[in-house]
């Protein structure tokens, strides 16, 4: 079971439907006041997503999102492949697999909560720097079909600001390499 909060306490859990990625749970949380209700709950097994700078620029990626029915500018990620496997291996992997890159450097910049109304996924964020070549090595038809685009690191906020650049986890990671790297 999960810590509880606040005196909200979690009294059990059923699976309702496992997927290849994620699982929905229905919870029961005893509340303050001692009543019990029900939330559904995302289980998903975390994620590494990585920043990946050249110099100047950030190298990002630009997928097809099922969920949003359109293509996101986004920086490299993916879900941890077992709860054993270190995150740092995880955004490795990731950097070859999308980009061609591996990092020299990889430094934790965060650790976070995607979306904690509904999913408990976690995501680590690293600055990845000291770039080499590597064998590309696209896993998934989406990540056949990306493209990969490089982006000053200055021009990020006009990105934001436009709409261009809408995923909250690149947004994060973005704004967090931008400060760090000064």
């Amino acid at each position: 079971m999960v810590e509880s909060g606040a005196g909200f306490t979690p009294v059990g859990e059923r699976r309702g439907w496992q997927g290849q990625v994620v699982s929905l749970s229905v919870a029961e949380i005893r509340a303050p006041d001692g009543s019990v209700y029900e939330r559904e709950i995302i289980r998903h097994p975390g994620a590494a997503v990585v920043v990946p700078v050249d110099g100047h620029e950030v190298i990002l990626v630009r997928q097809y999102r099922p969920a949003v029915n359109r293509e996101l500018l986004e920086i490299p990620a993916g879900k941890l492949d077992g709860e054993d496997e270190p995150p740092e291996m995880t955004a490795q992997r990731e950097l070859e697999e999308e980009i061609g890159k591996r990092a020299g450097r990889l430094e934790l910049l965060a650790v976070f909560h995607n979306s904690p109304g509904f999913c408990d996924e976690i995501s680590h964020c690293y600055l990845a720097t000291d770039l080499v070549d590597a064998d590309r090595r696209p896993h998934g038809i989406e990540e056949q079909h990306m493209a990969i685009e490089r982006v000053e690191l200055a021009e990020v906020i006009n990105l934001v600001a436009s709409g261009e650049l809408a995923d909250a986890k690149s947004i994060v990671g973005l704004m967090l390499a931008r400060e760090r790297l000064g």
